[in-house]
Protein backbone atom coordinates (compact mmCIF):
# COMPACT_ATOMS: atom_id res chain seq x y z
CA UNK A 1 0.00 0.00 0.00
CA UNK A 2 1.32 3.90 -0.79
CA UNK A 3 1.19 5.93 1.46
CA UNK A 4 -0.20 9.04 0.77
CA UNK A 5 0.36 12.83 2.25
CA UNK A 6 -0.99 16.22 2.17
CA UNK A 7 1.73 18.77 1.57
CA UNK A 8 1.96 22.32 3.36
CA UNK A 9 0.43 25.09 1.56
CA UNK A 10 1.10 28.87 2.72
CA UNK A 11 -2.58 29.11 4.33
CA UNK A 12 -1.66 26.04 6.07
CA UNK A 13 2.40 26.13 6.95
CA UNK A 14 2.55 22.84 9.06
CA UNK A 15 -0.48 20.91 6.73
CA UNK A 16 1.87 18.34 6.01
CA UNK A 17 -0.31 14.86 7.48
CA UNK A 18 -0.56 11.61 6.61
CA UNK A 19 -3.81 11.00 4.36
CA UNK A 20 -3.93 7.22 3.92
CA UNK A 21 -1.79 4.61 4.96
CA UNK A 22 -2.10 0.83 6.60
CA UNK A 23 -3.14 3.30 9.76
CA UNK A 24 -3.89 6.54 10.29
CA UNK A 25 -4.05 8.37 13.56
CA UNK A 26 -5.86 11.35 13.97
CA UNK A 27 -5.51 14.01 17.06
CA UNK A 28 -9.20 15.56 16.64
CA UNK A 29 -8.47 18.28 19.36
CA UNK A 30 -5.58 19.52 17.90
CA UNK A 31 -6.67 19.86 14.48
CA UNK A 32 -9.69 21.43 16.21
CA UNK A 33 -7.26 24.13 17.78
CA UNK A 34 -5.32 24.78 14.58
CA UNK A 35 -8.57 25.17 12.83
CA UNK A 36 -9.97 27.93 14.85
CA UNK A 37 -6.37 29.39 15.06
CA UNK A 38 -6.41 30.05 11.03
CA UNK A 39 -6.65 32.80 9.14
CA UNK A 40 -9.57 30.93 7.31
CA UNK A 41 -11.31 30.85 10.55
CA UNK A 42 -11.50 34.69 11.11
CA UNK A 43 -12.37 35.37 7.44
CA UNK A 44 -15.03 32.76 7.27
CA UNK A 45 -18.20 30.31 8.87
CA UNK A 46 -16.35 27.20 8.53
CA UNK A 47 -13.32 26.01 8.06
CA UNK A 48 -11.92 22.32 7.30
CA UNK A 49 -9.29 19.55 6.82
CA UNK A 50 -9.27 16.65 5.28
CA UNK A 51 -8.28 13.89 8.00
CA UNK A 52 -8.17 10.43 5.64
CA UNK A 53 -8.23 10.12 2.06
CA UNK A 54 -8.59 6.72 0.34
CA UNK A 55 -10.01 5.87 -3.18
CA UNK A 56 -13.02 4.85 -1.05
CA UNK A 57 -13.34 7.09 1.89
CA UNK A 58 -12.70 10.85 2.57
CA UNK A 59 -13.10 11.96 6.50
CA UNK A 60 -13.42 15.78 6.55
CA UNK A 61 -12.93 17.80 10.32
CA UNK A 62 -15.41 20.55 9.79
CA UNK A 63 -15.71 23.36 12.32
CA UNK A 64 -19.10 25.11 11.84
CA UNK A 65 -19.73 28.98 13.37
CA UNK A 66 -23.00 30.01 14.21
CA UNK A 67 -25.43 29.97 11.53
CA UNK A 68 -23.24 28.89 9.13
CA UNK A 69 -25.31 27.10 6.05
CA UNK A 70 -24.60 24.58 3.73
CA UNK A 71 -27.68 24.46 1.51
CA UNK A 72 -29.23 22.02 -0.70
CA UNK A 73 -26.19 20.01 -0.54
CA UNK A 74 -26.49 17.13 -2.77
CA UNK A 75 -23.01 14.73 -3.94
CA UNK A 76 -22.57 11.43 -5.62
CA UNK A 77 -21.47 9.54 -2.69
CA UNK A 78 -23.03 8.44 0.18
CA UNK A 79 -22.40 10.75 3.14
CA UNK A 80 -23.09 10.97 7.17
CA UNK A 81 -21.71 13.45 9.70
CA UNK A 82 -21.02 12.86 13.52
CA UNK A 83 -21.77 15.92 15.93
CA UNK A 84 -19.03 16.44 18.29
CA UNK A 85 -20.11 19.50 19.75
CA UNK A 86 -22.67 21.92 19.44
CA UNK A 87 -25.96 21.23 17.58
CA UNK A 88 -27.10 21.26 13.98
CA UNK A 89 -30.78 21.93 12.14
CA UNK A 90 -30.95 19.61 9.08
CA UNK A 91 -33.71 19.25 6.49
CA UNK A 92 -34.17 16.65 4.18
CA UNK A 93 -37.02 15.52 2.18
CA UNK A 94 -39.43 17.36 3.85
CA UNK A 95 -37.94 16.48 7.56
CA UNK A 96 -36.64 18.37 10.20
CA UNK A 97 -33.91 17.06 12.58
CA UNK A 98 -32.02 18.92 14.79
CA UNK A 99 -28.85 17.04 16.15
CA UNK A 100 -26.68 16.99 19.46
CA UNK A 101 -23.28 15.51 20.19
CA UNK A 102 -22.88 12.05 19.61
CA UNK A 103 -25.54 11.77 17.30
CA UNK A 104 -24.65 11.62 13.53
CA UNK A 105 -26.61 11.33 9.87
CA UNK A 106 -26.65 9.32 7.16
CA UNK A 107 -27.15 9.85 3.64
CA UNK A 108 -27.41 8.19 0.32
CA UNK A 109 -25.81 9.46 -3.10
CA UNK A 110 -27.91 12.40 -4.36
CA UNK A 111 -29.83 13.48 -1.40
CA UNK A 112 -30.12 16.68 -1.19
CA UNK A 113 -30.10 18.18 2.27
CA UNK A 114 -29.72 21.44 4.66
CA UNK A 115 -27.34 22.10 7.86
CA UNK A 116 -27.44 24.65 9.35
CA UNK A 117 -25.44 25.37 12.57
CA UNK A 118 -27.61 26.36 15.19
CA UNK A 119 -24.72 26.90 17.31
CA UNK A 120 -20.83 26.91 17.21
CA UNK A 121 -19.98 22.97 16.15
CA UNK A 122 -17.71 20.65 15.29
CA UNK A 123 -18.45 17.42 12.80
CA UNK A 124 -16.41 14.68 11.25
CA UNK A 125 -18.08 14.55 7.46
CA UNK A 126 -17.07 11.38 5.69
CA UNK A 127 -18.29 10.82 2.05
CA UNK A 128 -18.26 6.94 0.49
CA UNK A 129 -18.26 6.14 -2.37
CA UNK A 130 -20.50 2.20 -3.21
Amino acid sequence: MDIKSNQSTDSRPDGDRILDAPYVFTDIPMYLEQLKNERSWVKNDRNAITIYKSDKITMVLSALKQDAVINNHSIAEGLSFQVLSGELKVETEGRVFYTTPGQMMTFHAGIAHSIQATSDADIIITTFKS
